[in-house]
């Protein structure tokens, strides 16, 4: 694949540190990597953002590049109107995507929230970046309850706009998982209609650059360039 976009069924569920692993486990392949974040929000100006974060873990030769960025932690098309900022649109996004996908072998789009949040006013989701680009969507879900309705509704839209899954992977694996998190593994891929490829562990984005790249092959499963299997 040229384009893989990174979503989430939720927010803060570990979406920037699987898109460093799978950046990780790309650069480790040699091929040329890019990571483009459409709206970062929540972030003042010069403060350290997903881009940063994943060239931190997966490597400074990733490409990092992020089209807009709205100080309050809402949802894109939100943060922009309340900022009077310009949002970013779906058609621009995946022209920014198509320019880096010329010259590296990955792209990695890193969504805001879930699948279908808003980037602006008419209603333009991450969703739509995928159709455009004719890109599949890694789901990124979090490993306890909630997580199998969260993860069949994200599938569903996926499959109404007739976008390929390119897999699940749980996003912060629980060092003591619970019943329901270890019972999840199991329904997951049935839920979701697509496979497990990975779990990254919690704590993951607390390594080193040098100790999360050495461990990534392990928490991603052979779709992705890692060794891991359930």
């Amino acid at each position: 694949m040229t384009v893989l976009v990174v979503s989430g069924t939720g927010t803060e569920i570990g979406k920037t540190v699987v898109t460093a692993a799978v950046a990780a486990l790309a650069r480790a392949a040699g091929r040329t990597v890019a990571v483009l974040k459409p709206a970062q929000t929540g972030v003042a100006p010069g403060e350290h953002g997903d881009v940063a974060e994943v060239l931190r873990l997966a490597g400074d030769d990733v490409t990092g590049a992020e089209l807009a960025r709205f100080p309050e932690p809402l949802a894109p098309n939100t943060a922009a109107r309340r900022a009077g900022m310009t949002a970013v649109r779906p058609a621009e996004v995946a022209e920014a995507a198509e320019k880096l996908a010329a010259e590296h072998d990955l792209v990695l789009v890193e969504g805001a929230g879930g699948l279908l949040v808003r980037l602006d006013d008419e209603g333009g989701t991450l969703a739509d970046v995928a159709r455009l680009l004719g890109a599949p969507v890694l789901v990124v879900t979090p490993a306890g309850l909630g997580t199998l309705n969260m993860a069949a509704l994200t599938g569903e839209a996926l499959r109404a706009r007739g976008i390929a899954c390119a897999g699940v992977v749980v996003g912060s694996w629980p060092a003591e998982p619970d019943l329901a998190s270890r019972c999840n593994l199991a329904d997951l891929p049935e839920s979701s209609g697509s496979p497990l490829v990975g779990l990254v562990p919690e704590g993951a984005g607390q390594l080193s650059g040098a100790d999360f790249r050495a461990a990534a092959p392990g928490w991603l499963g052979p779709e992705l360039g890692g060794d891991w299997s359930l």
